[in-house]
């Protein structure tokens, strides 16, 4: 009888799969991830499977006419079918660790498994890092590193789908200038949710929510600690109610918060704008999420790589994988993200 070895290669394959999945699923935004046009933010691998520098994702928008009734003519009365392509551009990530035959030998540590640990955590915390600045970009381009002209302008396209603090304050023609209106006292409420919900809904074109079974409907708040802390207190009497119609909700866990058709995620990793409010109020971002909100486009899948060097002396672990995250946009306008301002006191 004859037996069947595995070779080193296919066993490099299986560790790089394994690997891939994991440190999605430990992503904190792996739960709003899907393939589909219903998912907040939309994964697509369609480079795997051929060659090419970026994938397009198409985003088509709801129909608003009112149709023909009765004997109404319908010919010459269609409806164009507002349609769009954003294409998600792609670049190489590499990453290793490498350690000398002198460390492997005091330490005792299977530096393969360890490295492959670090490695993971290193690529969750990359990506999540991408997708957090893919959701405060402006236009293509990191907010951190836009001009003021590029927000200003990005403020002015999407002067509908954005709120500076309680909602009653903004120019919507200078990016800095609207954010000093921004009062402590503007904190991150039921109010300030559920009126980001609304103007979400009447902007042109409209947010669309993520449908959940049959017949709900939802959209999906990120913020950072401190916005979180306060949206929790001024729901402190709301609190268990909001958890009882979560508790179904495939994109609610514990510890999230629900209000109004609308579940609110903490990302500590969400960062404060810094003392740029009024009377020098630290600002907090928070992006309302509706389908199709942000594209992940996977050209590679992560691939294991290894590297012997002074003649054997020291031994590397990598990976690498070509990909890009952006936030999708239709006409100049974020599709699926409606982006708030709140003041929040420090911690």
């Amino acid at each position: 009888m004859a037996f069947t070895t595995v070779q080193a290669a296919n066993v490099e394959e299986v560790w790089d799969s394994d690997f891939f999945k994991s440190y999605v699923r430990a992503n904190r935004f792996k739960r709003y991830m899907g393939t589909n046009e219903n998912s907040v933010i939309q994964i697509k691998d369609d480079l795997t499977k051929k060659a090419g520098d970026g994938i397009t994702i198409p985003l088509v928008t709801e129909l608003m006419g009112a149709g023909q009734t009765g004997n109404g003519l319908l010919e010459g009365n269609e409806e164009a079918l507002g349609n769009y392509g954003h294409k998600i551009d792609i670049s190489t990530l590499r990453h290793a660790v490498a350690v000398t035959d002198n460390d492997q030998q005091f330490t005792g540590i299977d530096l393969r498994n360890a490295g492959k640990e670090m490695l993971k955590l290193w690529a969750m915390s990359k990506l999540r890092t991408d997708i957090i600045t893919a959701l405060g970009s402006k236009s293509g381009t990191a907010s951190g590193s836009a001009a003021e002209a590029v927000k200003d302008a990005w403020l002015v396209a999407n002067s509908d789908r954005v709120m500076f603090g309680d909602g009653s304050v903004g120019a919507f023609t200078d990016h800095s200038a609207d954010l000093l209106l921004v009062t402590a006292a503007m904190k991150l409420t039921k109010e300030v949710v559920s009126k980001a919900k609304a103007r979400a809904e009447q902007a042109t074109p409209k947010l669309r929510p993520i449908v959940v079974g049959e017949d709900s409907e939802n959209f999906v708040l990120f913020c950072d600690a401190r916005a979180f802390r306060d949206l929790k207190t001024d729901l402190a009497t709301s609190l268990q109610n909001a958890q009882e119609r979560g508790d179904n909700n495939p994109l609610w866990r514990d510890g999230d918060l629900m209000w109004d058709g609308v579940v609110i995620r903490k990302i500590q990793e969400i960062a404060t704008l810094g003392a740029v409010g009024a009377a020098s109020a630290l600002v907090s971002p928070y992006f309302l999420c509706g389908a199709q909100a942000l594209g992940v486009a996977w050209a590679q899948m992560t691939k294991s790589t290894t590297d012997t060097r002074d003649y054997g002396f020291v031994k590397g672990v990598g990976i690498h994988e070509m990909r890009g995250v952006e936030k999708l946009i239709y006409n100049s306008k974020d599709h699926g993200v409606f982006t708030g301002y709140v003041g929040a006191t420090a911690l």
